[in-house]
């Protein structure tokens, strides 16, 4: 059954995204230039984002993609996975320069929404193909990263809900965009002035954190015991508008500074597939064991590409700043949640220069390999919502438990 939310909510939606999540809050600005990427089955927000960028005085480039087909049938197929099914290896790294790198040098920011029609869209295409195409376009955004070092450059994610999603999380099309409206503030005459309350309280808790001078962590509980070395010229980072919505706190580690297993209890649906029942055991920063229930192939396919087995992020979620209770099948949403623990999650793969602490432009890519800041054509992000207690061991040979019960415990 198909169901779009009111015009109202999409009005709301697209101010959001254009007038306060890009340009780092203060929105497009006259002139700029937005890459809008939008699915066929999101065209209500197609055209509320388009109005409200004109509207702003900024310029578009579209990018209206046309949706998968559902089910997935040999004589209704989808153009992605035609594309795996017949491509030879040349076509599958193929990679338009000139042309990305055009519109790299054109565009100021992008907009990116989410509306998969098909959840298990690539079940069953064999998954080198899939970290073969992935590696080949790691050129692209490399370049997206260096423009946004210097500060030339913003970007946002955000959902549309389709029946395929929410079929996923197990709701109703309808009780998954409440879900929706509730965690972007769509249900408040003016979510962007809800959305600073929020990231003043994700502020206040980041200052906190990067005022601690934390060396390591221990992340200890049911399912997990790991050792995270924060790294030199490190910074925690949250509520940048990159995400809608985002309530989470997180860094780019020193990748070998991790030790340690843990399991995630939220599967992962990752390159058209769903990943269950993940584990993984890191020793010197690099994954040397790594399970799953279900497609553990892929899981140990997009681990073994260059440097995927390593760590680029580590988060932790305050439960009191999120209004995401629900498992939504989505990662943008399941690395938010709140709930009863909170949840913490790694990403596999690329790190975030804005981790730094110094200013990220003047960096070359052997200053970043230096630091330990991995780099990779993966950013894959796991989540777990269990228990745990995470203590941070400070230079100065205190400890101090960060987070407990789901919470960060200088915020009590």
């Amino acid at each position: 059954m198909s169901y779009h939310p009111p015009k109202k909510i999409l009005e709301r939606y697209a101010d959001v995204l254009v007038n306060f999540a890009l340009g780092g809050g203060k929105g497009v600005q006259k002139g700029e230039t937005v890459y809008l990427t939008v699915n066929e089955y999101a065209k209500p927000l197609y055209i509320e984002l388009y109005k409200a960028i004109i509207k702003a005085g900024g310029n578009v480039i579209q990018n209206y993609i046309p949706d998968e087909s559902e089910p997935y049938s040999k004589a209704n197929s989808s153009v992605s996975r035609l594309f795996y099914e017949l491509s030879s290896d040349e076509q599958l790294k193929y990679f338009p320069s000139k042309y990305l790198k055009g519109l790299i040098d054109e565009t100021d920011h992008s907009i990116y929404i989410l509306s998969d029609t098909n959840k298990h869209i690539l079940k069953g295409i064999d998954p080198k193909k899939i970290m073969m195409r992935g590696e080949a376009f790691k050129p692209y955004m490399d370049w997206r990263t260096e423009k946004e070092n210097r500060g030339k450059f913003t970007w946002t994610l955000a959902l549309y809900g389709t029946p395929a999603m929410a079929k996923e999380a197990r709701m109703p099309l309808k009780k998954y965009w409440d879900e929706i409206i509730k965690a972007c503030f769509l249900d408040k005459k003016d979510p962007i002035k809800e959305w600073k309350k929020v990231f003043a309280m994700v502020e206040k808790a980041q200052d906190k954190l990067n005022a601690l001078p934390i060396e390591k962590m221990h992340v200890k509980g049911p399912d997990v015991d790991l050792w995270v070395h924060l790294g030199h010229k490190r910074k925690w980072m949250g509520g940048s508008g990159r995400n809608i919505p985002s309530f989470e706190l997180f860094t780019s580690p020193y990748w070998p500074g991790t030790n340690g297993w843990i399991r995630f209890s939220e599967p992962l649906y990752r390159y058209g597939n769903l990943i269950t029942g993940i584990e993984l055991w890191f020793k010197d920063g690099k994954v040397v064991k790594a399970k799953a229930k279900k497609n553990e192939k892929i899981l140990k396919e997009m681990i073994a590409t260059k440097n995927a087995d390593k760590a680029g992020e580590f988060s932790l979620t305050d439960k009191r700043f999120s209004r995401i209770t629900k498992f939504m099948a989505e990662t943008l949403f399941d690395e938010n949640v709140g709930g009863p623990n909170g949840n913490t999650h790694i990403a596999l793969g690329n790190a975030y220069h804005d981790c730094l602490a110094d200013d990220p432009s003047t960096l070359t890519p052997e200053d970043w390999e230096e630091l330990g800041f991995n780099s990779s054509s993966v950013h894959t992000d796991i989540v777990s919502t269990t228990p745990r207690t995470v203590t941070a061991y400070l230079e100065n040979g205190k400890e101090m438990v960060i987070y407990k019960d789901g919470k960060f415990t200088f915020l009590d």
